[in-house]
């Protein structure tokens, strides 16, 4: 009994010292940590070929599991973005992508929730990076507007930072973005919007009514392809352009789910909110209509992103890909936050991962 007794008393003894250090192990643990995050390189550590990260797998409604759409695209070396909604930037940092890397940004087309982003982005990046140039934002007629406002909006902060920083830390040439925008392409015809260190970039129209321009890219580079869709209703032309691709991201709705809410929010007299998700209906892609596309472009891999609604109650994402099986044949990826899909160059694998932040 004694022997517990004594036990005990050094247990106590020793968990109140360790509860009194609590802050210099905390400080350690802190600093070995910082300096692995710091000198982390996990672009390197990919194979050569194209990866696809989700940056942002959700839609404006609110879902704990994925933010505002953001997919990151690593081509050998070098990282590029498409769009950047709310978070885009702190979920590329947490994945170990840092936005300072960004060679290029593309936009789809300028609804807020693919662009909310955008600021963050450009300043992570900027001071990130101490680039003296401004990052391109590639994108359809109307670019110019976005990016002129944003550039405007955050003048005053850029201010701030050189000042305190210094243009050896910020380059003040650097701060913002420039535009380069295109017209968006006739049906059947893709518009080269970037070329360079072995990537091809194609863009496409796409039909989001009332939304115009709306594009979706291809990405091209050591023989494999990955198609990104943007928001869309069921597109032939992107069936066209997904033709043979190895890798289809295609945004997502369940008419279904969203039914759901919508009747909630007209039993609770919320005819705004009710009109709302069924006005959504028309210009997105329900999850069949998404495994048509694929199944009939021969597409080897299908990731769904820009999830509508959250999915949030057990046994949703069953919901969600009702009959998707029974219509596509290839492997299917749900993805949410931090899903990520490498396509090693020239082969025919895949690697997925779900990256945890």
């Amino acid at each position: 009994m004694r022997k517990g007794w004594i036990a005990l008393v050094v247990i106590a003894i020793v968990a109140a010292a360790g509860y009194a250090l609590r802050a210099t192990v905390a400080e350690r643990l802190m600093s070995a940590a910082a300096g692995h995050m710091i000198a982390a390189d996990p672009i390197a550590e990919l194979p050569d070929g194209l990866t696809v990260a989700l940056c942002g797998a959700g839609s404006p409604l609110p879902d704990p599991k994925r933010s505002g759409p953001c997919v990151a695209v690593i081509a050998g070396q070098h990282l590029y973005e498409v769009d950047a909604g709310d978070g885009a930037a702190r979920v590329m940092t947490r994945l170990g992508y840092a936005p300072g890397r960004i060679d290029a940004l593309f936009l789809t087309h300028f609804h807020s929730d693919h662009i909310d982003g955008l600021g963050e982005v450009t300043v992570l990046r900027w001071a990130g990076g101490a680039h003296a140039q401004p990052l391109p934002i590639i994108g359809p007629t109307g670019v110019e507007q976005v990016v002129d406002g944003f550039n405007a909006a955050y003048k005053l902060d850029s201010g701030y930072r050189l000042a305190h920083h210094g243009p050896t830390v910020v380059p003040p040439g650097g701060a913002g973005g420039v535009a380069r925008p295109f017209e968006a392409p006739a049906a059947g015809v893709g518009e080269v919007v970037w070329s360079a260190d072995g990537l091809t970039v194609t863009a496409f129209s796409v039909h989001h009514d009332p939304v115009l321009p709306a594009v979706g890219y291809k990405f091209e580079y050591g023989g494999r392809s990955v198609v990104i869709s943007g928001d869309t209703a069921k597109s032939e032309n992107l069936q066209h352009f997904a033709q043979n691709a190895d890798l289809l991201v295609h945004e997502g709705l369940s008419p279904e789910l969203v039914g759901i809410l919508g009747s909630a929010a007209a039993a609770a007299g919320r005819a705004n909110v009710a009109k709302i998700m069924n006005d959504i209906l028309s210009y997105h892609t329900a999850p069949v209509e998404v495994a048509q596309i694929a199944a009939a472009a021969n597409v080897r891999h299908l990731l769904f992103y820009h999830v509508i609604p959250p999915l949030i109650a057990p046994g949703s994402e069953a919901a969600f890909l009702k009959g998707v099986d029974a219509i596509y044949h290839g492997p299917v990826t749900l993805g949410r936050d931090g899903t990520q899909i490498s396509l090693p160059k020239d082969s025919t694998k895949f690697v997925v991962d779900e990256l945890a932040f």
